[in-house]
């Protein structure tokens, strides 16, 4: 008898860095929950996030593609539900998906009311950064008593969907603009039951809870926190050992004439007084999301489902909270925007083990395959150099080359160490939602010792040596001592950017062969 196939849960998060959780475990905030999943799996303490911004880190996510390959540049672009995803993939061949919260596989201001059945998912129940939907319809309807103050998050109120709200229309923008929203930094005024984050987490325990054990499941729980604004639940910032916070790195690009010129547009050149205020409830809110992570973990043990279930937890980019004088992510390729966290456990996975290799969000998607036992799809036609003898231009056999550019992290999980696994990663950015100029345009190679970034016409280019300078606040780009390695790091970044279409990327099912 075959061993029955595995469930995988994903528990993601939006805008966490590798480095905060790191200072987290150093004495910040307890995360019991993370704890417990590291110790049965495998960490990747360099996972690099190709795109650090939303759309495009989830598009890759689902299609294994790049972001040309896939064609979501930047936020404010959906992804063609005609590209195959691995969610389609495990719902058919007989998985239960559902989609548990935030999947921003399409644009805010094109709805607050997305549909994802097309991505692949059986059951959605789904809410996001603009705070309409289903959540706050859940809200209105059963809790009315706190629509006001729910109301008050509400901070993107200009999306057109809430001015046609609704199968009925309703102009709900009207009713928000009534309530005063809250800005900065702040605790969530309304009980934590109420919060997205544990709204989430009721619809994931149901759903592990109500399938048919004889059927595989896949969850795919994402949550919106900790994205700003930072808005933890009352009470959890006294998990928070404020002197345990790390100072953020000061600014060393005001007086460095290479420095990205886009800094200057969202950067501050110095530290502001109120840092310590953000970083506080940053992390009360990685302790309330680890509180969900703990309650995930002990329903796949109630429920008999753990023995044979991968959980991936990871986020899709960074938050700079302050370091170099930032905040956010972007086009500011530094540790803290691109490096994310990354947790694998599940049968055969090395419990408490650590890695170093440099992987991407690539990776994911073949992984995943991996685990479920299914092949990678294949083109059926590929198209040759010529014609083929005696007739017309028209296909002449298959073409090998990879499906898609990552490599599954199964085998780093179980251990192994290939001789070939890739010495580099590649990051890139495009304009932000604000902005319509190339000086946006962040190209990146990253290496265990260096990290090089060019911004294109001239408008900056950064070079740190990590290994003695971890905190990225000395420019080398132009040091003649460090010529050769710049030199030599700008051909290697040459090379993957020509490479980001490779391997070829047809954007419809049909063209990757599926039917």
């Amino acid at each position: 008898m075959s061993p029955p196939r595995p469930n995988i849960v994903f528990f993601m998060v939006d805008q966490l860095s590798a480095k905060w959780l790191e200072a987290a475990s150093a004495g910040a905030v307890a995360t019991p929950g993370l704890d417990r999943l590291r110790a049965a799996g495998t960490t990747f303490g360099n996972c690099i996030s190709s795109n650090p911004l939303c759309c495009p880190t989830r598009a890759t996510l689902a299609t294994g593609l790049t972001t040309r390959g896939h064609g979501v540049l930047q936020n404010g672009y959906a992804l063609d539900p005609e590209i195959p995803t691995f969610m389609r993939s495990l719902q058919d061949a007989g998985w239960r998906t559902g989609a548990l919260g935030k999947l921003h596989l399409r644009p805010h201001y094109e709805t607050v009311h997305p549909d994802y059945r097309p991505y692949g998912f059986d059951v959605q129940h789904n809410t996001e950064d603009d705070r309409g939907g289903e959540w706050l319809d859940w809200v209105r309807a059963e809790h009315p008593e706190y629509r006001d103050a729910v109301y008050s998050t509400v901070w993107s109120r200009d999306i057109p969907g809430f001015a046609r709200y609704g199968p009925g229309g309703e102009n709900l923008r009207a009713e928000l603009e009534e309530v005063q929203a809250i800005g900065g930094t702040y605790e969530l005024p309304f009980p934590e039951e109420l919060s997205q984050t544990n709204w989430i987490t009721g619809h994931a325990l149901n759903f592990i809870r109500e399938q048919d054990p004889a059927q595989p499941l896949y969850a795919h729980i994402s949550y919106v926190q900790p994205h700003g604004p930072f808005a933890p639940p009352a009470g959890y910032r006294q998990f928070v050992d404020a002197a345990a916070l790390p100072s953020p790195i000061a600014p060393e690009w005001p007086d460095d004439p290479l420095a990205p010129e886009c800094l200057e547009g969202r950067g501050r050149a110095e530290i502001p007084e109120d840092w310590r205020n953000d970083r506080e409830h940053y992390f009360a809110d990685i302790r309330h999301l680890d509180t969900q992570l703990g309650q995930i973990l002990d329903a796949l043990e109630e429920t008999g489902r753990r023995d044979n279930t991968y959980l991936i937890m990871l986020a899709d980019h960074g938050e700079l909270l302050h370091d170099h004088g930032l905040t956010g992510k972007g086009e500011f390729h530094y540790d803290a925007c691109i490096r994310v966290p990354l947790v694998i456990a599940g049968p055969g996975i090395k419990p408490g083990q650590v890695r170093d290799e440099l992987v991407q969000i690539e990776d994911i998607f073949p992984t995943v395959f991996e685990m479920a036992g299914l092949t990678l799809p294949e083109p059926k036609v590929i198209y040759g150099a010529g014609p083929p003898a005696g007739g017309v231009g028209g296909p002449t056999g298959r073409t090998e080359y990879p499906y898609a550019p990552g490599r599954s992290l199964l085998g780093l999980c179980r251990g192994d160490t290939p001789p070939d696994w890739r010495d580099h990663a590649y990051v890139e950015s495009y304009n932000n939602i604000n902005s319509a100029t190339t000086a946006n345009w962040a190209r990146t190679i990253r290496t265990a010792r260096w990290r090089y970034t060019m911004y294109p016409g001239g408008t900056g280019e950064h070079l740190f040596d990590l290994a003695a300078d971890p905190d990225e606040t000395h420019n080398l780009a132009a040091d003649p001592g460090h010529r050769q390695t710049r030199l030599e790091l700008r051909d290697g970044l040459l090379d993957l950017v020509i490479k980001q279409d490779y391997p070829h990327s047809p954007r419809s099912r049909f063209a990757f062969g599926v039917h």
